[in-house]
């Protein structure tokens, strides 16, 4: 049994006043491989099936992501396979309160409309001009709010790095993509990585462990790897797979290192920095060699990978692989506080999706 097929149990027949187990309930959820929603072949289930091309709205354009995913499309020679594709409309309002994200807003508003993209006053607004939209507000804090009006349309939807400022707004996004049965997947750039696709082909044969690194800056609205950590933490997903069962960290002023234990005895480590010349990258170890991830690929990989999802409804990243990549963050969050002691995922998850829940999104 999954993480969500416990869950689902739990809810489906546990009357809330009689009071429940908490331990019984972790321990049910901990059996085995974490799993939210639907998968990514079912995905293609939900809306309108394939479409060769398309309208693009944006929401947000207080991140650099905005401005490089419209130059790629609205360019004067965008890439052959970016072709069919358009970025028309673009929602500017992104963060209420980080000052990094409040002040590109002007510069990135007039950048995109140089490129052709009309500024809409409202989400609402942007959703009766385009087919698809790209979620791209810098602050997890109001993603929730703002993805469910174009789920509550039936808009196939990219959400960029961090899905959501906590745990359980991370769950009740794809909660509510299931609710609505609409196709909606997150991914770092650095799932993209040039090493992955050859780590994936079996260079190295059974991945053994890895370790990864990014920069790590913090934003204090944000859990520390929510914010940029992630980008680092994605990559060592991709390498390892799903199945992390315990979290520990150490932290100070400079560097975290975050060290995951997997159900299968495998250990995987993350290491952020916040001085020096900042990089992304990792190692692998395999059963028939040790290979380095490469180097950062830009986003285009990962807008490529955007715009087959727009045309198939196919999510490339699984909704199950996202939830426990934000739990594993959040395990990490609960270690520091805690001095650095080992934190058992399941346990993390089971809290959250408790809290999940809670949030109404009908």
């Amino acid at each position: 049994m999954g993480l969500f097929s416990a869950f689902k149990t739990y809810f489906n027949n546990t009357d809330m006043k009689k009071g429940f187990n908490r331990r019984d309930f972790v321990k049910t959820a901990a059996i085995g491989s974490l799993g939210f929603g639907l998968t990514a072949k079912a995905g293609s289930l939900f809306g309108r099936g394939n479409q060769a091309s398309g309208r693009i709205g944006i929401i947000g354009l207080d991140t650099s992501h905005s401005t490089a995913f419209t130059k790629a499309l609205n360019g004067p020679e965008p890439k052959p396979e970016f072709s069919g594709f358009r970025i028309v409309a673009a929602y500017p309002k992104g963060s209420n309160d980080i000052k990094s994200s409040v002040e590109r807003i002007p510069g990135y508003t007039e950048e995109v409309r140089k490129l052709g993209v009309e500024i809409t006053s409202s989400i609402d607004e942007l959703l009766g001009k385009v087919d698809f939209v790209l979620l791209e507000t810098n602050d997890g804090r109001i993603h929730l709010e703002q993805a469910l009006p174009v789920m509550k349309a039936g808009k196939r939807m990219f959400i960029d790095k961090p899905v959501a400022a906590s745990l359980e707004h991370a769950i009740a996004i794809f909660n509510a993509a299931a609710y609505y049965k609409v196709p909606v997947f997150s991914s770092s750039s650095l799932r993209y990585m040039s090493g992955m696709a050859e780590l994936n082909e079996g260079k190295i044969g059974k991945v053994l462990g890895a370790d990864t690194f990014s920069p790590c800056s913090l934003e204090k609205s944000h859990p520390d790897l929510f914010w940029y950590g992630i980008h680092g933490v994605e990559a060592l997903f991709t390498v390892m797979g799903t199945g992390c069962s315990s979290v520990t960290r150490v932290s100070t002023t400079d560097t975290d290192v975050a060290v995951g234990v997997w159900n299968d005895g495998r250990i995987g480590t993350f290491r952020g920095t916040r001085t020096g010349k900042a990089g992304y990258g990792g190692n692998a170890f395999g059963e028939n060699g040790t290979m380095s991830l490469g180097t950062y690929a830009g986003y285009d990989p990962l807008l490529l990978k955007i715009l087959e999802f727009f045309k198939t409804g196919v999510e490339p990243v699984r909704r199950e692989e996202t939830i426990e990549i934000f739990a594993v963050m959040q395990a990490a969050e609960v270690s520091k506080k805690k001095g650095g002691i080992p934190v058992e995922v399941a346990k993390v998850m089971a809290d959250a999706a408790i809290k999940a829940k809670k949030i109404s999104f009908v």
